[in-house]
C-alpha cells in the first residue's frame, strides 16, 4: 500500500484563506503539548509567547525592530519564490549587505553629514544584490542548483564578517573583544519614537518595500513576468519573456531587500558590526514568506507573527526557564503547519493498494492435450 497527493480539481477559497489561521492555531496546540511534556505550565508558557510582549509599550518598539528586518527579507524571498526561484542564502546577503554598508563610516569617520545613511543603505542594498547575482547568474548560465550555491555562500558571508571584525576593522579601544568600532550619529537609523522606545525607521522601510512590491507584482509587466515565467517557463517563452532575466531579476530583488535589512539592522538595533548580528532572520524569513502566502502584504503581517515568536521566546526562557531551541521549534512548526494545510487544500490523499499479479489463465482442454 502506498500514499498518493491526487490534485482536487477545484480548491475551498475559504480554507486558502484561513490556511495561515489554522497553521498558527494547530501551532499552538503543538506548544502546549511540548511545554505539556517539558512539565511546564502550558497556559504560562503561551502568555509568555503571545500575550506578555503586547502588554508594554517598550515591547511593542522591539516588536517592530525585530519584524522590520524579516519582512524585508521575506518580501524579497517573495519575488523569488514565485519566480520559482530558491534562494535560501538570504542569510549571507543580509550579512554582505551589513558588511559594504558599514564600510563607509568605517572607512571615511570623518564624514559626518546628511548623506552618510543614505549613501550606506544604498551601498547595503547594493552589496546583498551583488552576492545575490552569484547563484543567479550561475543558474541563469549554467543551470546550478541555487538552493546549495545560494546556501554555502551564507557561510562564506559570515566568515567574511568575522574576519574582518577580529582582524583590520577591530575597534582598538575594545579591549580585544571581536567587534567593529560603534557608528557616529550621522551613520545611526533615528528612532520614530524616542520617548517610548527604540524602535527606527527600518519598520518604515520595511513596510514602504512591502507596499512597492506588492504594486511591481499587482500591476506591472515585470510583476505579470516574474509570474508567469514561475508557472511555466515555455509560457513565458512564448510571451517573449527570458527566464535567465527573470532569474537574475528575482535574484538581485530578493538580495538588495536582504542587504538592506542587514545594514538597517546594524545601523539601528546593533550600531556596530560585530560577529554576530543576526538570529537567524535570513532562514526564519523563509517562514514568513510562506506564512503571507508569498503575498507582499500579507507578508507584513506574518512578519509581526514571526517577530512576536522571537520576542516570546526570550520571555519564556525567563519567565519558565525554556531553552532558546524551543522558540526555533515553534518556527519549524509554523512553518510544518502552513505547507501541511496548504497541501491539503491543493491535494486529497490517496490509498493505493497493490493490484495483485495476474494469474496465469489455465490452459484451454484443447491446448492441454493438444489436437488429435
Amino acid at each position: 500500500m502506498r500514499i498518493e497527493l491526487v490534485r482536487r480539481s477545484q480548491q475551498s477559497v475559504l480554507f486558502s484563506a484561513l490556511s495561515p489561521f489554522i497553521a498558527f492555531g494547530l501551532m499552538v496546540v503543538a506548544g502546549a503539548v511540548i511545554f505539556l511534556v517539558l512539565g511546564k505550565n502550558p497556559v504560562t508558557g503561551l502568555h509568555a509567547y503571545f500575550v506578555q510582549p503586547l502588554t508594554e509599550i517598550w515591547s511593542l518598539h522591539e516588536l517592530a525592530i525585530k519584524a522590520a528586518p524579516l519582512i524585508l527579507i521575506a518580501v524579497g524571498l517573495s519575488v523569488c519564490f514565485l519566480s520559482n526561484n530558491w534562494n535560501i542564502g538570504a542569510e549571507g546577503q543580509f550579512t554582505i549587505g551589513a558588511i559594504t554598508g558599514a564600510a563607509l563610516p568605517l572607512y571615511f569617520p570623518d564624514m559626518h553629514n546628511v548623506a552618510v545613511l543614505p549613501l550606506m543603505l544604498v551601498f547595503g542594498a547594493a552589496g546583498g544584490a551583488l552576492y545575490a547575482a552569484i547563484p543567479a547568474l550561475l543558474k541563469a548560465r549554467f543551470n546550478t542548483n541555487e538552493i546549495l550555491t545560494s546556501l554555502m555562500l551564507v557561510y562564506v558571508a559570515q566568515l567574511i564578517l568575522d574576519w574582518l571584525v577580529r582582524g583590520p576593522w577591530r575597534d582598538p579601544a575594545a579591549m580585544s573583544f571581536p567587534q567593529a568600532p560603534a557608528f557616529h550619529s550621522w551613520a545611526v537609523i533615528p528612532e520614530l519614537l524616542p520617548a517610548s522606545g527604540r524602535a527606527n525607521w527600518g519598520i518604515v522601510f520595511a513596510l514602504v518595500a512591502a507596499f512597492a512590491v506588492w504594486f511591481m507584482l499587482a500591476r506591472t509587466l515585470k510583476g505579470f513576468e516574474v509570474k508567469v515565467v514561475g508557472q511555466s517557463p515555455r509560457a513565458g517563452a512564448f510571451g517573449g519573456f527570458s527566464t535567465a532575466r527573470t532569474i537574475v531579476f528575482a535574484f538581485l530583488v530578493s538580495g538588495a531587500l536582504a542587504g538592506l535589512a542587514g545594514i538597517t539592522e546594524v545601523s539601528g538595533a546593533i550600531g556596530r558590526l560585530q560577529p554576530q548580528i543576526s538570529p537567524g532572520y535570513g532562514f526564519a524569513a523563509i517562514i514568513v514568506a510562506f506564512l503571507g502566502r508569498l503575498n507582499p502584504l500579507g507578508i507584513v503581517a506574518a512578519g509581526l507573527v514571526l517577530a512576536l515568536s522571537y520576542l516570546g521566546g526570550e520571555a519564556a526562557q525567563i519567565e519558565i526557564g525554556v531553552t532558546d531551541k524551543t522558540v526555533r521549534a515553534f518556527q519549524g512548526m509554523l512553518l510544518f503547519f502552513v505547507l501541511a494545510c496548504d497541501t491539503l487544500i491543493h491535494y486529497r490523499i490517496r490509498l493505493v493498494r497493490p493490484v495483485p499479479a495476474a494469474s496465469a489463465e489455465p490452459l484451454s482442454t484443447e491446448a492441454a492435450h493438444g489436437h488429435r
